[in-house]
C-alpha cells in the first residue's frame, strides 16, 4: 500500500507534471491516503475548474470518476483518530523553530504514521521535510 498526498492523487486524475510516473507508482499497489485527503482531492479539482484547465462538464466527469473509484476501494482512507492527533501534538511540540509545516500536511503524515505506514510519496518539499520527525521516508517521484 503506497500513502500518496493529494497532489499526487491527482495526478491520477490530471496530466499535471509526473502524472505517468504517480499512476505507474498507483498501479503498483493499492493507494491509501487519510481521509482529509478526499476533501483535498475535490478542492484541488474545483481550483483546477477555477483556473479553466477545464470546463464544467469536464469537472463533473472528473468528479464522478473519482467518486466511482472509491466507491470501487481504488482507495484505502484512514479516518482521524484520537491516536493521530496525539501524535501530530507530540510530534509538533518537538519540531525545530525553522520547520514550517502545514497542518494538512502534519495530518497526512501523523496518518501515514499511525497507520503503519513507513513511506509516503509526495512533490511538498515542507512535507517531505518533516516526513523523519514523524518515522517516515519521504519519497519523490517527479523530482
Amino acid at each position: 500500500m503506497n500513502y500518496l498526498d493529494t497532489a499526487y492523487i491527482l495526478r491520477l486524475y490530471i496530466e499535471d507534471d509526473g502524472w505517468e510516473k504517480v499512476r505507474e507508482l498507483a498501479a503498483e499497489a493499492g493507494v491509501a491516503c487519510s481521509l482529509h485527503g478526499y476533501a483535498e482531492t475535490v478542492a484541488a479539482f474545483h481550483r483546477k475548474y477555477r483556473e479553466g484547465t477545464f470546463t464544467l462538464p469536464e469537472f463533473g466527469q472528473i468528479l464522478d470518476q473519482f467518486r466511482t473509484d472509491c466507491d470501487n476501494d481504488a482507495y484505502r482512507w484512514f479516518p482521524p483518530s484520537p491516536a493521530m492527533m496525539d501524535r501530530l501534538s507530540k510530534t509538533y511540540r518537538k519540531l525545530p523553530a525553522s520547520l514550517f509545516l502545514r497542518a494538512s500536511d502534519a495530518l497526512h503524515l501523523a496518518c501515514a504514521a499511525e497507520n503503519g505506514i513507513k513511506e509516503i510519496y509526495s512533490n511538498d518539499q515542507r512535507l517531505l521535510a518533516a516526513a523523519g520527525h514523524f518515522g517516515l521516508k519521504g519519497i519523490d517521484i517527479l523530482s
